[in-house]
């Protein structure tokens, strides 16, 4: 009987592949040739569809994937730390509430925002802020696989079959959100679920088709918002004369990963003819070993913006310079030559000590403005800013470059001051701090810092202030403008579920594994949960510097997706088991999608 049934379950299975590759050619079988745009029909539904249209400016020759035995790259996660059974369980308490805060927010999702963009956390509307593509539903796919709940996984993987990337009721797409958010969630899935789920990669590819029409430019640069109706309309292309270097330069994690999958070339090819022209501007720019904010993508040019930071419009383009190189087995050399000619430069000139009143070792990473030759520091930390400290610490592993760890733990440190010296315990969007002179005492000073204070918000324009009444104005200024003792000014206080502080703690955790980390990321979840947790899912928040019995009347209609693709992610990776998605097996892009690496 056990062999009658093995033979029914062979035939059984046999059909089915066949009937699946017959009607889904695209998801099992892919060669350069065989991909030729949607297999799916462009539905009769009175909407404009997209299709792939003949290429004005086809490659002539393409850049292969790197060939080679991956190398022998060192281990990123520290060996595993030593548990008691009550440590143990304490853990697993504590990952388990943030499961259930996961879980709350995705049947908020699911009942009020399925296969929208997002749902409203307090009206219990929808929006579509990327597409109309269901981006809170792909970008959770990952984080449902890693939580254990197969069930929902399953669910979504089933519901992916809706999503029509044929159309959209947006202008422009925006082609970085669109990789990271789409491309990204699909293939992390795919990777993260053992490559059971043969759809999952399918949808990749029509992303990754959709996505690759906008680089059909004279010079086959992208263009990073792109109108889709000119293009089906039969209009040339050319890339943009003004576009964020953070646009063009974080695809390749993405479409590196979709042709290693796939075995198409021409993903690998787009993103490597970027990678060279970075590669080629490097040391031209007004700062030498960094790029600007604005770019010109149509020369392209890096030589006109005279503003760099490691933020915002800028971030992501640094982070995947150690990524790329993991990504690619560490075979190609030219990622970790682009990441240490430039962090040089972010040591000498980026990376600031600030005054606080405990004399902590913070490090924050300031944006820096060119004049001329002269370099202009403007002392602002960043939200986004703060994924630096673990680009730091990735790098110090897998570069070999031990003195970068204490530089990567005292950027995080910043990050984490920023949370706890909050009355509500979370870091505002952007603010102002006070650095340190370079190479001089940075021990605390009420006198330093009120003094810094008046010039940044002076009494009266040309009229000396005599000490003591700068210090009683000082005292009432800074609980006028909610202030903390070391912060010199809330540019934008907003908290709006960002990932980047937690992501960093998350990293220092795996790479050192001292448990401060862990006790900072179950602090900074407290506080995330206590003023954003609606009856439907989670809020942002308007002005995160309001006293505590008023934040939650701060709460904003909005949840963004990686509010589920990464903050709740990285915060459940704190406390989920050591080889949960391990650091030595996968890479997390931008959206802290899962992208598995090489191995030997």
């Amino acid at each position: 009987m056990r062999r009658w049934r093995v033979v029914a379950l062979s035939i059984i299975f046999t059909v089915t592949l066949i009937y699946y590759l017959q009607h889904k050619p695209n998801a099992w079988n892919y060669s350069y040739s065989s991909i030729n745009g949607f297999s799916k029909p462009i539905p009769n539904d009175g909407k404009i569809h997209w299709k792939k249209l003949p290429e004005r400016y086809p490659v002539s020759s393409m850049i292969p994937l790197p060939t080679g035995m991956p190398k022998k790259i060192p281990a990123v996660q520290a060996a595993r730390p030593n548990e008691t059974p009550k440590m143990k369980e304490e853990r697993l308490k504590k990952r388990d509430a943030i499961k259930e805060s996961f879980m709350h927010s995705w049947e908020g999702y699911k009942k009020n925002g399925w296969l929208r963009d997002e749902v409203a956390p307090l009206s219990g509307k929808w929006k579509d802020t990327f597409g109309g593509w269901a981006a809170t539903l792909v970008d959770s796919l990952d984080t449902l696989w890693i939580m254990g709940l197969k069930e929902e996984f399953e669910v979504a993987v089933r519901a992916i079959e809706e999503i029509d990337f044929t159309t959209t009721e947006e202008k422009d797409v925006n082609v970085f959100e669109t990789t990271i958010r789409y491309m990204g969630g699909f293939l992390a899935a795919y990777d993260i679920s053992g490559a059971k789920y043969p759809a999952l990669l399918a949808k990749a590819v029509e992303v990754g088709e959709l996505v690759m029409c906008c680089f059909d430019t004279p010079n086959r640069m992208p263009i990073t918002r792109w109108d889709w109706k000119k293009y089906g309309e039969g209009n040339s292309q050319r890339a943009p004369q003004r576009t964020l270097v953070s646009e063009l330069g974080s695809l390749s994690l993405e479409f590196t990963r979709l042709s290693q999958l796939t075995g198409d070339p021409k993903y690998y090819d787009a993103i490597q003819r970027i990678a060279d022209e970075f590669d080629k501007s490097q040391n031209s720019t007004r700062l030498p070993g960094m790029w600007p904010v604005s770019v010109d993508a149509s020369v392209p040019s890096f030589k006109d913006d005279n503003l760099f930071t490691l933020g915002g419009m800028s971030d992501s383009l640094y982070e995947y310079f150690p990524k790329q190189y993991l990504i690619l087995g560490g075979v190609l050399d030219q990622p970790k030559k682009l990441y240490e000619d430039f962090i040089k430069v972010a040591k000498a000139h980026m990376f600031f000590k600030i005054y606080n009143p405990k004399n902590e070792d913070l490090l924050v990473s300031g944006d820096l403005r060119m004049n001329g030759e002269d370099i202009s520091l403007i002392p602002r930390g960043q939200h986004l800013t703060c994924f630096t400290g673990g680009m730091v610490g990735l790098a110090s592993r897998i570069f070999k470059r031990p003195d970068d760890l204490a530089i990567a733990e005292a950027l995080t440190a910043g990050c984490v001051w920023a949370y706890d010296s909050n009355p509500n315990g979370i870091a505002p969007e952007i603010y102002t701090v006070l650095p340190c002179p370079k190479n001089h005492d940075c021990k605390w000073s009420e006198d330093i810092y009120y003094e810094a204070l008046s010039n940044m918000f002076p009494f009266q324009n040309g009229v000396t202030e005599a000490v003591e009444h700068r210090n009683e104005r000082m005292k009432t200024l800074v609980p006028e403008r909610k202030l903390v003792p070391g912060l010199m000014n809330v540019d934008d206080r907003r908290y709006i579920l960002r990932p980047e502080a937690i992501e960093s703690v998350f990293m220092m955790w795996r790479i050192t594994g001292h448990p401060e980390w862990q006790d900072a990321a179950w602090r900074m979840f407290q506080a995330v949960e206590r003023v954003s947790r609606t009856d439907i899912a989670a809020a942002a928040i308007a002005d995160i510097t309001v006293p505590k019995d008023q934040v939650r009347d701060q709460q904003v209609d909005s949840m963004e997706s990686f509010w589920l693709a990464e903050t709740l992610k990285y915060f459940y990776l704190c406390f989920d088991e050591w080889d949960s998605v391990s650091l030595d097996e996968y890479v997390l892009n931008t959206e802290a999608h899962p992208l598995k690496r090489p191995t030997r």
